[in-house]
């Protein structure tokens, strides 16, 4: 991040001012108001029955609009947001990252992690995914950070891995979520916290008869490459963990980080999926079995599918997926193809409204929408902790359910978490209602008559229904609108209401 001279200026003297507001918590919700990132004075609200395009692609591409984005994006042109989100190394995305750089472990070595308590680290991690999923401008990199961090899924309390994820998510997940697939799985099949959540440290060259350490293998074929029916057997589960053997770690010097033992290693033969692997191939049968595995016509499938339900439904269009794996094998297994085919087909524009959220993007897109001021402090943790939806805390390796039953059971907390977040009592967040219902056009007695509406369709991105405008209205009707409680309960129901939880 380069910041310039009238920036720091700018900074400084926010800095300055906020001295005398001993231990203002803030902050940074000052400085992102001085520099562009506030709730802006007035903010259009659709009246279209159907839910707006821009709406429902900031939705989906990423966790929801922040006040101002869909007028932002509107003006650039949903084609042109596209392209640059497809490369979010051009986006400025300093006000983020002036909130998300106070987490010292994220960027350190995994030897450096090890002086840090479990504790610190597991809140870390999570608080520092949050806010950059809730601040980032590059949404669409923060959705697939979500999604490959699932697709690879690391449950951080199962030994070592806590202290080796930061790295993890740094080096392999952000690195590689809009690059290649081939890139991702190899940089995850050598990830130092994989090498413990999958056993793979533990994968050795076993005597006549002896079977290696299988666990990562199967993985690797079921979930991370070909899929469950991807048209593999146990015989090349077994050949891929031979290949896999004699990768440990340092526990010395360079603690936590990978190295090959040659004399761990089975430097056979290996037939993987009808393709041969040569003896005496040593480290690099790793990246032969890999580009195997990326090459096979049921991982271009697998992963396609998964996009597709992901952005799309979660029973992906057949044509688009056929089309999605297209781009993947045409590309050589590069995602942004894939993503652009999605984003830009009928079935995307078409899918409005369709899927449930989960609770982390439920919380998140609560944050965005109402301009919410959060540093990610215990109390968001443990709204997301009793949903079931704490980052990283997910002990399988098919990582969190994509479909919506397993996530009705949370209704009850994300009821609370929308009234406690607007009536400013969580803890995790301050919002300011004024503010926003100002902006909405909810300044004076008169146009509150019509709150119900006016909210509904700022934040939901449609008209409601005559049945949703009904049951809301009668409950604006039994409050007095003047009062800042009664104003902070309707804006909650909304938050809370079926349709803000579909996206």
């Amino acid at each position: 991040m380069k910041v310039t001279r009238r920036d720091f200026l700018a900074i400084s003297g926010l800095i300055g001012c906020s001295l005398p507001l001993s231990g203002c918590s803030n902050l940074n919700g000052l400085i992102a108001d001085r520099m562009g990132g506030g709730i802006p004075e007035k903010l259009p609200v659709t009246n279209d029955p159907q839910i707006d395009p821009v709406f429902h692609l900031l939705s989906r591409a990423g966790f929801g609009p922040r006040p101002g984005d869909i007028e932002r994006v509107r003006q650039q042109g949903t084609k042109a947001w596209i392209e640059e989100q497809l490369e979010p190394e051009k986006i400025d995305d300093r006000l983020c990252d002036l909130r998300a750089r106070r987490f010292e472990s994220i960027e350190l070595d995994p030897g450096m992690c090890y002086e840090f308590k479990r504790e610190v680290l597991r809140k870390d991690l999570s608080r520092y995914h949050l806010l950059r999923s809730v601040y980032s401008k590059r949404q669409l990199l923060e959705s697939m950070v979500e999604f490959f961090s699932d697709h690879f899924n690391i449950y951080i309390e199962k030994g070592d891995c806590i202290y080796l994820k930061a790295t993890d998510d740094r080096a392999v997940i952000r690195k590689n979520a809009l690059g290649c697939f081939r890139d991702l799985v190899l940089a995850s099949a050598l990830s130092p916290a994989m090498l413990v959540y999958l056993d793979g440290k533990e994968n050795k060259k076993e005597g006549p008869g002896g079977i290696p350490n299988e666990n990562y293998a199967r993985e690797l074929l079921e979930l991370h490459t070909l899929g469950v029916d991807g048209g593999y057997t146990q015989k090349d589960v077994y050949e891929a963990a031979r290949c896999l053997t004699g990768w440990r770690l340092h526990s010395g010097k360079g603690r936590g980080t990978a190295y090959f033992d040659k004399s761990l290693h089975d430097d056979g033969e290996k037939v993987v999926l009808g393709a041969k692997i040569p003896r005496g191939g040593g480290a690099k049968d790793v990246e032969l079995l890999v580009d195997i595995a990326c090459r096979h016509p049921s991982t271009a499938r697998h992963i396609a599918g998964k996009l597709v339900s992901h952005l799309v439904s979660q029973e992906a269009p057949p044509a688009l997926t056929k089309r999605v794996a297209a781009r993947y094998v045409e590309s050589s297994g590069k995602i942004k193809p894939m993503l652009r085919e999605i984003l830009l087909s009928q079935e995307f524009r078409s899918s409005a409204g369709l899927k449930m959220k989960r609770p982390f993007h439920y919380v998140v897109s609560c944050l965005r929408a109402t301009g919410a001021d959060t540093m990610a402090g215990d109390q968001l943790l443990e709204y997301l902790t009793r949903m079931g939806h704490g980052p990283f805390q997910y002990p399988t390796p098919d990582g969190y359910p994509a479909e919506a039953n397993p996530w009705l059971g949370t209704l009850l907390w994300r009821w609370n978490f929308a009234f406690a977040l607007c009536s400013n009592s969580s803890g995790a967040a301050k919002i300011s209602l004024s503010r926003l219902w100002s902006a909405v056009g909810l300044n004076d007695a008169s146009a509150r008559s019509n709150a119900a509406e006016i909210l509904f369709s700022y934040f939901v991105g449609r008209r409601p229904q005559n049945s949703e405008l009904a049951a809301i209205q009668e409950f604006a009707d039994q409050r007095n609108l003047e009062d800042e409680m009664a104003r902070a309960e309707l804006t909650g129901l909304i938050l809370s209401s079926p349709a803000f939880q579909k996206v």
